[in-house]
């Protein structure tokens, strides 16, 4: 049968000697919020294991030159961040559960190869379009109305065109 790493048995002075701290040093850090244990009836302070192995951690952050200040800082981050994988496994086990419930009942859309809108299951591509073929400028000039231009001056118009798709 294992402990729990969560449960609050260890009394100050058994924790500081697995810690390997003052007991002092222990309540400091829990009038800061960097540790701070669990309450027993009658005020006394209770930690688990979990909370042993966080002091350790601020131990070996504190011998590396990290601040009280920013000791506590990344310990706020380090727990949001278990809080934010704990959601996201949530999230993840939820999306899960609704695809299984309701597998590709929903529509796909996509711009077929020729401009056309094509209904498509998912995983699934549009077909390839056997009369597209790509449209380069000379194509689309002649495709769309001829380009008509008023030359500056002049009253009559050009047939600009005609003269482009010729010179190519």
């Amino acid at each position: 049968m294992a402990i729990d790493a969560n449960a609050p048995i260890f009394v100050i002075s058994v924790a500081a000697e697995l810690a390997e701290m003052h007991p002092q040093t222990l309540r400091q850090y829990d009038r800061m919020g960097i540790v701070s244990p669990s309450r027993a009836p009658g005020r006394a302070r209770r930690y688990s294991q979990r909370d042993i192995e966080m002091l350790r951690q601020v131990q070996r952050l504190s011998q590396e030159g990290v601040s009280l200040e920013g000791i506590k800082r990344i310990m706020e981050l380090e727990k949001e961040v278990l809080g934010l994988r704990a959601r996201v496994e949530e999230l993840s086990a939820e999306l899960d559960q609704a695809q299984q419930r309701q597998p590709d009942l929903g529509r796909i859309f996509a711009a077929g190869l020729g401009g056309d809108v094509v209904p498509l299951a998912r995983g699934q591509r549009p077909p390839a379009s056997a009369a597209f073929k790509p449209l380069g400028l000379v194509s689309l000039v002649q495709r769309h109305s001829r380009l008509r231009a008023l030359p500056a001056g002049k009253p009559q118009s050009r047939d600009y065109a005609n003269g482009y798709a010729a010179s190519l």
